[in-house]
């Protein structure tokens, strides 16, 4: 008899998949639940009641959460004073989308614009220090156009 085969890549996920560290992990998924509608595929908690794996969908992506274990090296970005990482999410509608997670709590980084790359997009920062650029896709921009337009914002730009 042939043992069945297993996919390596279990179905519903991606290659690449975020794993955010969170101090609070419960109220970091009940946050992404209002700002980003996002759907709570199961958690698993310690013995202490800290969350040692959670996975959210936030559209047809995976996610995963954690609590912060600083014994096993495991910070969030507030313990680490910010976080060089930003996840970036398409979404159909970016201005709702934005002034939702706005009104549960995330922080305007960057507000919401027409960029020269053909999205409207902005950045937001969650109560947790994740970073999260947003976008909607508005026009089709070919290469050329967006090196142009790069040129053009570089010229404009003041060098320090």
């Amino acid at each position: 008899m042939q043992a069945a085969q297993i996919n390596p890549i279990p179905n519903g996920m991606h290659t690449v998949t975020p794993h955010l560290v969170c101090a609070g992990a419960a109220d970091a998924i009940a946050f992404y639940v209002r700002a980003f509608d996002a759907k709570e595929m199961g958690r698993l908690a310690g013995p202490q009641g800290k969350l040692m794996h959670a996975y959210l969908k936030i559209g047809d992506s995976a996610v995963f959460l954690v609590d912060e274990f600083p014994e096993w090296g495991s910070l969030g970005p507030k313990a680490l004073k910010g976080t060089p990482v930003t996840i970036h999410l398409y979404v159909a509608d970016v201005d709702a989308f934005v002034a939702r997670a706005v009104d549960a709590g995330a922080k305007l980084a960057m507000p919401v614009e027409d960029m020269f790359w053909g999205d409207r997009y902005g950045v937001l920062e969650d109560p947790f220090g994740h970073r999260w650029s947003v976008a909607s896709h508005v026009r089709d921009v070919s290469p050329e156009e967006i090196e142009q337009a790069m040129r053009d914002m570089a010229a404009r730009t003041p060098t320090p």
